[in-house]
């Protein structure tokens, strides 16, 4: 074990500290209501970031199984009763999935800290707490889906209905793998789907449990099926699957090029894809700069940078950009690093050492394309995957940090000049997953947000998310919307109805 240097320093933190093994539950595949072995046999390791130590063992899905889990899905819905419910029996039972969550916070918060470095602490209050309430929410809206009358132009009466889509593939990412797997989940039990999950091959663990959990609650045989592996076996097969009906994918913009493609090839299915990112934080000349600086720090650091939506641009106006620069540096020793299940940790490490190298390289490529490394820069720990918060100032729109989501704790800061130069750097990138803007003038406000060419624009906060606010990306981030109602109708279709009417009195 190891100290780390000095930038977000802590003598009294070492890495890794000595927490107790946790008793790794589940491993295996999870296919109509049953944890199973591989078809193949073949399992991969799952490793602890704060080592690079193996944790445990997961059955390695592939083709056959991906079959295996579509089918049962497939059973599930057209002859189970999930998708033939009413609405509030499904909510019932979706509540106690909910309850079961809650009386399990300290363990699915473990497993998330272990298998994604995420920190055990914003687990417990945060995490875990809110896929509980996610299930709540879409519960609520399960027993309110319905289609319309409409009023047609001759003598036909005509309704629609809003059905299930039918067998969904959830493909959920690494960085949020509780959050990710309730924003998919949640919405499509709602709606009466039923559904195949494949989890980050890197973080496997929490959705095993949470399988377990919802068998528990009472959720049928074959309505959710977890299938851990890799992405160009198991992903590539539930992508490409002629059974399954829809694909909701969160991951990098390669990937989802990919997975469309699959869905084009096969059988047309229906997609939504929030992919990468590369938000800019937008901080005029008459912010406070104390919090300007902290929502900077949050918007980058967070979750070690490990974010879809980091603010990993930061874009302030020239008048105030020495004083900014200044403040940003004594805040960002706030920003300690260290093992995640210590208290005091605000930075844990990267999810594994693929990571942890990208992130590194691109740090070296700042360094040789001319931009100014403000302060850290390097690993933090001897061992584990731990870097350093880093922001690097100088930095030209044409830079690597500049262009590409480099998903880790790495910081790009620019000036600007007028408004109207600020909105242009802003949009000047192939993604428009998220914004935000710090400024007191509420015209300033109405403007930027209005001209910045992205799905959410965070004003004096940053991410600001909550469960009944629409999510998804445009331009490159992709298309759909998580959380909000809008999420409920990705997974339902409308069917309309038409009948004639014979000598009625009024159409």
């Amino acid at each position: 074990m190891a100290n780390h240097g000095s930038n977000g320093s802590s003598d009294d933190l070492t890495f890794p500290l000595e927490i107790p093994p946790a008793k790794i539950r589940f491993t295996k595949l999870f296919i109509g209501g049953e944890f199973v072995d591989s078809v193949s046999g073949k399992t991969f390791e799952t490793i602890d970031p704060r080592t690079g130590e193996t944790i445990a063992r997961v059955s390695e899905g592939d083709k056959e199984d991906i079959d295996l889990a579509v089918g049962a899905a497939r059973r599930a819905f057209d002859h189970g009763p999930w998708p033939r419910l009413p609405g509030a029996a499904r909510a019932k039972i979706m509540h106690k999935f909910a309850d079961l969550i809650d009386q399990h916070i300290e363990e699915l918060a473990t497993l998330d800290t272990l298998n994604a470095g995420k920190l055990f602490s914003w687990g417990k209050a945060v995490d875990i707490p809110s896929v509980a309430n996610t299930l709540r929410y879409f519960a609520g809206a399960a027993d309110k889906i319905h289609g319309q009358v409409l009023k047609m132009s001759r003598e036909l009466h005509a309704y629609t209905l809003l059905e299930p889509i039918g067998v969904v593939g959830l493909i959920i990412p690494w960085n949020f793998p509780s959050t990710m797997f309730f924003v998919k989940v949640s919405p499509a039990l709602a709606a009466g789907c039923t559904m195949v999950v494949k989890p980050a091959e890197q973080t496997p663990l929490s959705a095993l449990f949470y399988a377990h959990l919802a068998k528990e609650a009472g959720i049928p045989d074959g309505v959710i099926n977890v299938v851990s592996g890799y992405g160009p076996t198991a992903g590539a097969a539930l992508t490409s699957h002629m059974n399954v009906d829809k694909v909701s994918f969160t991951g990098s913009t390669e990937v989802g090029r990919k997975v469309m493609q699959a869905a084009a090839a096969s059988n047309l299915k229906t997609v939504s894809l929030e992919l990468g990112g590369k938000s800019p934080l937008l901080i005029f000349d008459d912010a406070d700069i104390d919090q300007a600086a902290d929502l900077a720090l949050l918007g980058v650091m967070h979750n070690k940078g490990e974010v879809c939506v980091a603010g990993s641009r930061v874009l302030v106006q020239e008048a105030i950009y020495d004083e900014f620069v200044k403040t940003l540096v004594e805040k960002a020793k706030e920003w300690v690093v260290g093992d995640p299940f210590h208290p005091n940790s605000r930075v844990g490490p990267q999810v594994n050492k693929t990571q942890f190298e990208r992130v590194l390289s691109y740090i070296e490529h700042g360094k040789r394309e001319g931009a100014t490394l403000l302060t850290g820069g390097k690993p933090a720990a001897e061992t584990g995957f731990y870097i350093q918060p880093t922001v690097f100032t100088d930095v030209k729109e044409d830079m690597m940090i500049s262009r590409d989501e480099i998903f880790g704790p790495v910081m790009a800061l620019m000036k600007f000049k007028t408004i109207e130069e600020g909105i242009k750097y802003a949009n000047n990138t192939k993604y428009g997953l998220a914004s935000g803007i710090v400024t007191k003038s509420l015209d300033i406000a109405n403007t930027v947000s209005r001209s910045i060419k992205a799905g959410v624009v965070w004003i004096n906060c940053y991410h600001g998310f909550d469960i009944d606010c629409p999510f998804g990306g445009y331009k490159m981030s992709g298309f759909g919307k998580d959380f909000g109602m809008e999420a409920l109708h990705k997974y339902l279709q409308t069917k309309a109805v038409v009948t004639p009417i014979y000598n009625s009195p009024w159409l």
